[in-house]
């Protein structure tokens, strides 16, 4: 992959990897994420190349920030913890639901994933194909849809994650997860759990994980019966 240098007026290439390498060890290492090849791919992804050029003075601080559309990028840590809690390896079959800036793609093809995105929004999914690209992530493939039925065409996946919060769990994603693969997704209308789901020889295990907040997931997920 390529990082190519751009940020905020006044930003060095040189001071926009401090900031990034200062993240991952103050945000990230310090509150016990330990997945070496996860610590390695946000060293190394440009996160400030992923959101709009105002909000880059920001893209190694610990929050999310605004990319457009109603959408958020998500804080750094919330993304290294969904990405440890999924067990991501290389050559793991990823089907990520909600694509946004395109960041969580790129830090889970950094790790050798292979990547299928959707996204609902489609000036959206068209920039972080856009960016994807410029970058060198060619096994990411950006899809413009509802993501609640996820990609059937093709399942089965090691993992899934949901980058936006419905209130119950779509049932075509527990469809598609492989034989001891990971459903990771934000649930509920106010207050959210993130929910780490497994498939297991005796069926689904189901495990709560943090408190965490995400944009609701819309399109067929806002019509299901509450």
């Amino acid at each position: 992959m390529i990082e190519v240098s751009a940020g905020p007026a006044g930003a060095s290439g040189d001071s926009l990897a401090t900031a990034r390498l200062r993240m991952v060890e103050e945000q990230i290492e310090r509150r016990g994420v330990r997945d070496e090849g996860l610590l390695a791919a946000l060293r190394r992804v440009p996160r400030h190349l992923f959101v709009p050029e105002a909000e880059r003075g920001g893209a190694y601080e610990d929050w999310p920030l605004p990319v457009g559309h109603g959408q958020t990028i998500s804080q750094p840590y919330i993304v290294a913890c969904m990405t440890e809690a999924a067990g991501v390896r290389p050559s793991s079959r990823v089907l990520e639901i909600g694509t946004g800036s395109g960041y969580q793609a790129a830090i889970l093809a950094e790790m050798g994933a292979e990547v299928c995105s959707i996204e609902i929004v489609e000036a959206l999914a068209d920039a972080a194909r856009f960016t994807l690209r410029s970058l060198g992530y060619a096994s990411v493939e950006v899809r413009t849809g509802d993501g609640y039925r996820g990609w059937p065409d093709r399942a089965p996946f090691d993992i899934i994650l949901v980058t936006a919060a419905p209130v119950e769990v779509p049932p075509p994603l527990l469809e598609q997860l492989a034989p001891g693969g990971r459903l990771l997704l934000p649930l509920g209308s106010g207050a959210q759990e993130l929910v780490r789901i497994t498939r297991g020889a005796r069926g689904m295990e189901r495990e709560t994980l943090l408190a965490v907040r995400f944009v609701p997931m819309t399109g067929e997920a806002l019509d299901r019966p509450r």
